[in-house]
């Protein structure tokens, strides 16, 4: 029974760490996003750091869902909810 108990707390302890590398890296993307857009806002679309047009595809991407009607609000609404947790 102890075994059992120890196993759990270590893959229990595991997930924890996994899931924070997921919320540091989904913090990351979204500060680089930031900072892309920024800098094709200031630098125009040829930002040599970011060779995508960062401002179009976030703008397609929004066009996207909004045109899938309630599935696309649902979807912005859950990716609202993920990016808005506060920090546990």
């Amino acid at each position: 029974m102890l075994l059992f108990h120890i196993r759990r707390e270590f893959i229990m302890d595991m997930l924890k760490k996994a899931t924070g590398w997921c919320k540091q890296l989904t913090e990351i993307a979204l500060a680089v996003l930031a900072l892309a857009i920024v800098l094709q806002v200031l630098f125009g679309a040829n930002v040599a750091f970011f060779p995508v047009d960062v401002i179009g595809n976030v703008i397609t991407t929004t066009k996207a869902l909004g045109s899938e009607g309630l599935v696309g609000l649902v979807a912005i609404w859950i990716l609202y909810s993920i990016f808005d947790r506060k920090a546990e």
